[in-house]
């Protein structure tokens, strides 16, 4: 499913981009291995998490990075709650 969301960055500090589906998904995987997550499952947690944030977004035509994160974090949670601590904490980490 492709979509036309924007993406405001930074409270609109950075330039806005279209959302990427690939970008979240790559995300979350490496968010999952980080904390020893087998492949296959980091994968299979990620696209469904993903499923779930495409759906969020349906009908929407602008959202924040912010937004994102915490739409993700929360179904991250439901199947993941380990790996959607750091999600949620990263940029307080880095």
């Amino acid at each position: 499913m492709s979509l036309s969301v924007d993406i405001v960055k930074r409270g609109g500090k950075r330039e806005s981009e279209q959302f990427a589906r690939e970008k979240l998904f790559a995300s979350i995987v490496a968010t999952c291995i980080s904390v020893n997550t087998p492949d296959g499952q980091a994968e299979a947690v990620s696209h469904a998490v993903c499923d779930a944030v495409t759906k969020w977004l349906k009908n929407k035509p602008e959202v924040t990075s912010h937004d994102i994160r915490n739409t993700a974090t929360k179904h991250l949670r439901k199947y993941h709650p380990e790996a959607a601590y750091l999600y949620e904490q990263q940029k307080v980490i880095i």
